[in-house]
């Protein structure tokens, strides 16, 4: 479902919007049709990578390579010590690299399992239990107390509904719910009171919802999906640092390209100039 104002929009505008009576739900036929063209509400998920994986992917930055190489050449020169420490670096830099990956491997895993639960859900005028990965935009779901929240859902009736969202705003206070409307195009996650967010539960009350968003169109996904992304863009420091370690590595090899040819071209043997 494209993004949308729906906190700023009166509630029956948003049922309007979503094709959807809020007394009945939709047909067997509706549902099938919707989950045809909005997928399962899930968070996608891609095969894990192994370590080592992760491991080598950290030894192909233009500067790291430079120091593995400076690392044989000292070592070829006999200069086992500073062979060692840089081996050393290079290789703690990599194990760091890969706790930081995986770190976020893992977060993304606990968000997935923060989605996998059962809802209350209106379907031709009958309340039913489903999973919630079978709900499709404009579903009405029936929440209340203890239940986690299934997806990114417009209030339709509250009653003395909260809802704890700290995974979303790092608020560990539950917020309490309403169904007026905003009438305001931005507004802050924190501050959508007459909306619920997957990954969030429901902490008192009880409450009836449209779904507005599911998988990874919802305020979840969008984190889902920035985890999944890996690195973010790189800083200006770190655009720097790149570019500088390609210059060092073109001056280097100029340099010793004609260190060589020079050694060769004075009569100098081939594994001396090497070494050199």
């Amino acid at each position: 479902m494209e993004n949308k104002t729906w906190f700023a929009w009166p509630a029956d505008r948003v049922t309007r919007e979503l094709q959807v009576d809020p007394n009945r739900g939709f047909s067997g036929q509706e549902v099938l049709e919707r989950r045809q063209k909005y997928g399962l509400n899930a968070l996608k998920e891609k095969p894990p990578r192994s370590i080592l994986s992760m491991f080598i992917d950290q030894l192909k930055e233009t500067l790291i390579l430079i120091l593995i190489a400076a690392a044989i050449v000292s070592g070829a020169l006999g200069e086992w010590v500073d062979s060692l420490v840089i081996l050393i670096i290079v290789i703690l830099n990599a194990c760091l690299g890969v706790f930081q990956e995986n770190k976020a491997e893992q977060a993304l895993k606990a968000l997935k399992e923060m989605t996998k639960a059962t809802v209350k859900v209106l379907r031709d005028g009958q309340v039913s239990q489903v999973n919630v990965e079978e709900l499709v935009p404009g579903d009405i779901v029936l929440l209340e107390a203890g239940d986690a929240i299934p997806a990114d859902g417009r209030l339709l009736e509250s009653a003395s509904f909260m809802v704890n969202e700290a995974a979303l705003t790092g608020e560990s206070v539950p917020v309490e719910k309403d169904v007026h409307g905003l009438d305001k195009d931005e507004v802050p996650i924190a501050e959508r009171h007459n909306m619920v967010f997957m990954g969030t539960y429901a902490t008192g009350g009880r409450a009836k919802a449209v779904v507005t968003s599911t998988g990874m169109n919802t305020e979840l996904g969008k984190i889902a999906q920035m985890l999944d992304e890996g690195e973010p863009d790189p800083t200006p420091l770190q655009q720097q640092l790149a570019r500088l370690g390609k210059t060092l590595a073109k001056a280097a090899g100029a340099i010793v390209a004609v260190v060589f040819l020079t050694g060769i071209l004075r009569g100098g043997e081939l594994l001396e100039m090497f070494l050199t």
